[in-house]
């Protein structure tokens, strides 16, 4: 039965295609999470799946270097996107992604509207932080991450330069009216930094 049922879940992964994430719930009409967990297992032991953390298989992509795997970025929109949780980039993390900082972080924090939880990948660590419905209120991509580099860098130790490279990061959102939305709805101070 579990030979049968490692056969039918590693025709599944291969099917959907490299570089996707698996966990014991994605599986769950085959009725069996024990048996589930044991093939998942067998599957990383046999160079099939690459366990990512307790629980969190990854079908990597592959090229003639061997496997690629994916960023601690893309690993947590992937598991946002089974949680079917919305999640900003927080911290450091917001910083990087607005290039306001180069600074590697071994530890990427997520504003979410799901459970708060961390999930430990080999010596790094990924913190979803479970956050008031405003910071989700904001129609484009990056003023979120506007709003949590610029509470990150603080109000007082906002420079010239960070508010230039935080305006060509908002300039390159080609939703003008959804900017003047958010703009409207950030915190007065961060409004007054910005004056858009």
């Amino acid at each position: 039965m579990s030979n049968i049922l490692t056969k039918q879940i590693r025709e599944r992964i291969e099917q959907q295609g490299e570089n996707a994430l698996y966990m014991v719930r994605d599986f769950a009409d085959l009725d069996n999470d024990g048996l589930v967990t044991r093939a998942l297992s067998r599957l990383a032991k046999e160079g099939v799946l690459v366990r990512i953390s307790q629980g969190i298989y990854l079908y990597p992509k592959r090229n003639h270097y061997g496997i690629l795997k994916p960023s601690i970025d893309e690993i947590a929109t992937a598991i946002a996107q089974k949680d079917k949780a919305r999640i900003i980039p927080s911290g450091l993390t917001a910083l990087n992604k607005l290039g306001l900082s180069t600074q590697v972080t071994m530890n990427a924090v997520y504003l979410t509207d799901a459970t708060a939880r961390e999930i430990k990948i080999g010596n790094r660590t990924i913190t979803f932080k479970r956050s008031a419905p405003r910071n989700f209120a904001y129609e484009t991509e990056v003023f979120p991450l506007v709003v949590c580099a610029m509470k990150e860098i603080g109000e007082a130790h906002i420079t010239k330069e960070h508010l230039m490279l935080i305006k060509e990061a908002i300039d390159k959102c080609k939703d003008k009216d959804a900017i003047r939305r958010d703009y409207n709805i950030a915190p007065g101070w961060i409004r007054k930094k910005l004056s858009l």
